[in-house]
This record gives C-alpha cells, sequence and structure tokens, in this order.
C-alpha cells in the first residue's frame, strides 16, 4: 500500500513546488525550457527592461502614487465646485436685494395709488374680492420688518443663500401689495365703465322720447337738429374709458335742456298770443251810466201833484233882497200806491209866519 502512494506523493509534491526550479518536469508540456519562468522569480512578476526582476515596493508605491494623485484631483474638483456655488449663491442674493430694492421704490412712487385703492369700497367694484384681497395684503405688509439687505463675498454661501431668501419674502410682500392694489383698482374702472354704458343708454331713451314729443312745440326747431346730432353720437362711442361715456351723457343732456328750453319760450309764446287776442273784449271803454230817472213828483191826495220849489220863500221883516234859508226837502212820496204825501197840507202845516197861501199851493209875503 505505502509503494502505491509514492508515486502520488512525489506527484503532489511536484504540484507544490511549481514555484521552484525543479517544480515542473523539463519537456513535460514539449516546451523549451527558456519559455517557463526563470528560477527564483515570482510568478506573473516580469521582468525588467534588462531581465531584471522588479521590485517588491513597486506595486505599494505605484498604489500610493495613484491614491495621491486622485485626492489631489478629487480636492481640486471640490474646490472648484465649492467656489462655483459660492459664487452662485452670491449672485443670487445679489439678484434678489436689487429686485426687493426695486420693489420698495416703486412701492414709494405708487403711494398714492395705493392710497386710492385702499379707499375703494366693495360696492364701488365689479368684483368684491379684490378687495378682500388687498385687505390681506396690507395685513402681510404691516408685520414686514424693514431692514437692510446686503450681499457680500466674504460670506458664505449659507449666509448668502439665507440673505436671499429674507429678501425675496420682503419683494414678494411688495409684489403682492402691488397686485392687489392694481386689481382693485381694475374692478373699480370696470364697474364704473359699466355703470356709465348702462348711464347712457338710459339717457339715448330718454332723448329719444323727447325728440318725438317735442316735434311742433319748440320755439326754435334747431334745437331738436343738435339733439338729434347728439343721440347719433352717442350710439357710435367706443372704447373702455368711462369718462368717454359719461361726456356723450352729458352732451345728451346739455341737448335736452335746450330742447326743453324752447318748449317753455313756446308756451310761454302761445300764453302771451292767447292773453293779446283777449285783450281787446277786456279794454273797451266802459259806457257813461245812464242818468238815474226823475222820480214823479208827490201827488196830493186828491190826486193832483204839487208842485216842489227849487227853493223856500224868503222872508225878512224890513228887507225883501237877503235871499231866505232853503225849505227843507220833502219827503218822497211812495211810488205805485193809492196815497201819496199831502203836499198842501205839509205846507199850511209849515207855513212861516205873516205867509199868506192861495189854494194852489203857492204862498206869498203878506
Amino acid at each position: 500500500m505505502d509503494e502505491e502512494h509514492t508515486p502520488d506523493d512525489g506527484e503532489t509534491r511536484t504540484l507544490a513546488d511549481v514555484d521552484g526550479s525543479g517544480g515542473r518536469p523539463p519537456q513535460e508540456d514539449g516546451l523549451p525550457p527558456a519559455i517557463g519562468p526563470a528560477a527564483g522569480q515570482e510568478p506573473g512578476g516580469g521582468s525588467g527592461p534588462a531581465g531584471r526582476p522588479r521590485p517588491k515596493w513597486l506595486a505599494p508605491a505605484i498604489i500610493l502614487v495613484a491614491v495621491a494623485v486622485l485626492a489631489v484631483a478629487g480636492l481640486a474638483v471640490w474646490k472648484a465646485s465649492s467656489n462655483r456655488s459660492h459664487d452662485q449663491a452670491l449672485a443670487q442674493c445679489s439678484r434678489q436685494v436689487r429686485a426687493v430694492k426695486d420693489s420698495e421704490q416703486q412701492a414709494e412712487a405708487a403711494s398714492s395709488t395705493y392710497l386710492q385703492a385702499f379707499a375703494v369700497k366693495e360696492d364701488q367694484v365689479k368684483d368684491t374680492k379684490t378687495v378682500k384681497d388687498l385687505a390681506k395684503a396690507v395685513g402681510k405688509a404691516k408685520h414686514t420688518q424693514v431692514q437692510a439687505f446686503t450681499c457680500q463675498a466674504s460670506m458664505s454661501a449659507g449666509d448668502l443663500q439665507a440673505m436671499a431668501g429674507k429678501a425675496k419674502r420682503s419683494d414678494d410682500v411688495y409684489r403682492s401689495l402691488d397686485k392687489a392694489a392694481k386689481a382693485v383698482l381694475a374692478s373699480r374702472d370696470a364697474k364704473s365703465l359699466e355703470d356709465a354704458k348702462a348711464a347712457l343708454n338710459a339717457k339715448k331713451d330718454e332723448a329719444s322720447t323727447l325728440l318725438s314729443d317735442s316735434d311742433g312745440k319748440v320755439a326754435d326747431n334747431a334745437v331738436r337738429d343738435s339733439l338729434q346730432q347728439a343721440i347719433s353720437q352717442a350710439g357710435s362711442i367706443k372704447g373702455d374709458k368711462a369718462e368717454t361715456y359719461q361726456d356723450a351723457a352729458d352732451a345728451l343732456q346739455s341737448a335736452m335742456d335746450q330742447v326743453n328750453t324752447s318748449i317753455q319760450q313756446k308756451n310761454q309764446a302761445d300764453q302771451q298770443q292767447a292773453q293779446a287776442a283777449q285783450a281787446p273784449a277786456t279794454r273797451q271803454p266802459a259806457r257813461r251810466p245812464a242818468p238815474a230817472q226823475q222820480r214823479p213828483a208827490p201827488s196830493t191826495s186828491r190826486g193832483k201833484q204839487g208842485y216842489t220849489p227849487s227853493r223856500q220863500p224868503s222872508y225878512n221883516h224890513g228887507s225883501s233882497s237877503a235871499p231866505a234859508p232853503a225849505a227843507p226837502a220833502a219827503p218822497a212820496a211812495p211810488q205805485g200806491g193809492s196815497g201819496g204825501f199831502d203836499w198842501n197840507q205839509w205846507v199850511q202845516n209849515h207855513k212861516p209866519y205873516g205867509e199868506a197861501c192861495n189854494s194852489a199851493g203857492v204862498c206869498g209875503i203878506g
């Protein structure tokens, strides 16, 4: 048994000592001896230019040099990348700071516009949401602190990025406020335009009615021609400015006022003409009143008319030239009755002393 295993042991030993000089039998593979590895040379070691074997420290040295080169290259790449990030942060910060400064200047220049927007009420705009959005923007602006924004190259990239973020938040507040204020004013103008168009349409209808009703009722028909022209011009108005429609409505109202004034003038002229036509009848001279009829002389109880002297016979004791006092007027006899005033009896009863009257009622001085 031991002899049977001897060749195996020798063969195993030969394979284990393949690196030695006797590791492989000569011409085992039919190759020349020069092709195999040289004595004392590591497998795969190769030889130098002169056929000398390479030193063992060469491979680790090459590896160390490669690692160092890679480290230097990585450091250079990292440095370049860091510098690039810093430059980008610095540029971004500078842009954002310029933007917020521009927004501050615009807000200062538009302060009067903002005041107009703040004064607009919800019933003055077409969209009430714009007023609410403006109130929110104002609330945010009140809580925004004013601060100075600076970007310096000595600042780190992180600090530059933080500064850019602050500037952007402030810029957003300014932009939001400006946008909300402009939206309110635009909504106000839209409602004003809508109202102006509606008012002009109503005024055109009113003017057309007046033009139709005033036919033949004006003192000067030229005013109706002017009104017709104003109506035509109002119908051709276009544009997005409320003032344009308001001016057209004012022109219509002016033309309507002229027509109404002309109507009043004609009415007054017609009234004066009617009064002038009635004036001849009212201004005729009044007729002189007819003389009063003479009352009939009072009759006596016997049916005879009495004589009424114009004056009472005068008497005088010693001189007949002085006029006698007027006799009292006799009461008028009632007309239409059977009885009358007894003139003779009255004379007899009132006969002065010394007078004598005859039966005819004629008295003399005795």
